[in-house]
């Protein structure tokens, strides 16, 4: 409640530059939902199979995690400016191409550059906004936090709405939003000085050594799992319309974006990190288990609520991440999304294939299973995830959340 109250008064009074960063992120935010209400809508229209058309995330989580122990290398050379606008320009062609598909295979390749673009461009953005920000960083964060929140929620509804007629339509959107993006960077934000000292390709992964950034990367790769399956495999479960399937997706993002910003930080003061999470990945194992053997009402409601679990889990393992490692903040990030992000890539693979093999309830139990799994870790590992500090204070904790979920 502090640090909202604090950023409330000055975050509509930012430069033009922070606008125009805040807007194109929102774009880019938008862009790991919006295929979502669509797959059925593709896997029609170019032939395919729901294993098939699942890499299309697989393909842009898996470039995605490579890209972690590049984008700190790249920014720290030719600035924070070129490093966004390189981000946008990736997009901007990969997703345009991607909209020209006429196979599987193209679309796939398409999605992996345009995951690529995405990483360079959204683990670079908060350090700029923070940098252009007026009204200290409080501000900044909460404007960022509003943009990662408003894209999460918004891409399901605008992939559906642009979708119901074409699915090919969401792709050609996305490339001309970030077109007006890369302009407005181009023309309202200026250059910011380049870090002191240079990233090298190897420091996410030396970061890694440290057992309670390891334990929080581990544990995060279990839950990320699950978090993944419901996002990529949930839509061929309901097997509704685009607008339908968006709208259940948008309810999911909204429940995300507020459990994140404004329930996690109220639930951490009062029972501390390890337990808030520890719970929650218990009850979102609990709910995809419910959401996998429920008939279809059931299905649509554990969807939604399984966003409110996913938004407090963002924000307690950010916090982990880096309140427990001694590297750097953009270091110990790259590294921890390194890891995690490998399960998001993972779980779009193997959840179809896992349907494929026994039928459609098991891939829940796998991601019920990967969730439990994730609490355990927390549980025996707590020591180490709690070597330097108990808790951050929430205007901290406030911050790391935004830092670690955009990188």
């Amino acid at each position: 409640m502090d640090t909202f109250d604090a950023g409330a008064g000055s975050i509509l009074r930012q430069p033009k530059a922070v606008w125009a960063t805040a807007g194109a992120s929102v774009v880019a935010f938008m862009g790991i939902g919006l295929v979502d209400p669509i797959l059925p809508s593709i896997a029609k229209g170019l032939d395919a199979n729901a294993s098939q058309v699942s890499l299309l995330f697989t393909s842009y989580f898996l470039i995605t995690a490579l890209a972690m122990l590049v984008t700190g290398f790249v920014s720290s050379r030719i600035g924070g400016r070129k490093t966004l606008l390189l981000g946008l320009a990736f997009v901007v062609v990969f997703a345009g191409l991607a909209g020209t598909s006429d196979t599987v295979g193209q679309l796939v390749g398409y999605r992996a550059g345009w995951g690529l673009g995405n990483a360079l461009f959204v683990s670079t953005a908060l350090a700029v906004i923070v940098g252009a920000a007026a009204g200290g960083s409080a501000a900044a964060i909460l404007l960022y936090e509003s943009a990662l929140g408003l894209g999460m929620a918004c891409g399901p509804l605008v992939g559906a709405l642009l979708g119901d007629a074409s699915w090919r339509y969401p792709f050609f959107g996305t490339a001309f939003l970030m077109a007006i993006g890369f302009l407005c960077i181009a023309v309202f934000l200026k250059e910011q000085p380049k870090p002191a000292r240079r990233t090298s390709l190897l420091d996410p992964v030396r970061a890694l050594g440290h057992g309670g950034l390891a334990s929080a990367a581990v544990s995060a790769f279990f839950y990320n799992y699950t978090f993944f399956t419901v996002l990529a495999f949930t839509p061929f479960v309901l097997n509704m319309t685009p607008y339908k399937s968006g709208a259940v997706f948008f309810a999911w993002g909204v429940l995300l974006a507020v459990f994140s910003v404004l329930v996690a930080p109220r639930m951490q003061r009062r029972f501390g990190s390890l337990k808030v999470l520890g719970g929650s990945l218990v009850l979102l194992a609990a709910d995809v288990l419910v959401l996998g053997y429920g008939d279809h009402t059931t299905a649509i409601v554990c969807t939604v609520l399984s966003g409110a679990f996913i938004g407090v889990n963002n924000t307690v393992y950010t916090e982990l991440a880096l309140g427990v490692s001694d590297a750097p903040r953009p270091v110990a990030s790259a590294g921890y999304n390194f890891v995690r992000w490998f399960a998001a890539a993972a779980a779009q693979y193997f959840a179809p294939k896992i349907e494929e093999w026994t039928d459609i309830h098991v891939p829940f139990v796998v991601a019920a299973v990967t969730a439990v799994l994730g609490a355990v870790v927390v549980l025996v590992r707590r020591r180490a995830l709690t070597h330097r500090a108990q808790e951050l204070e929430p205007a901290h904790a406030t911050e790391d959340s935004v830092a670690v979920f955009a990188d």
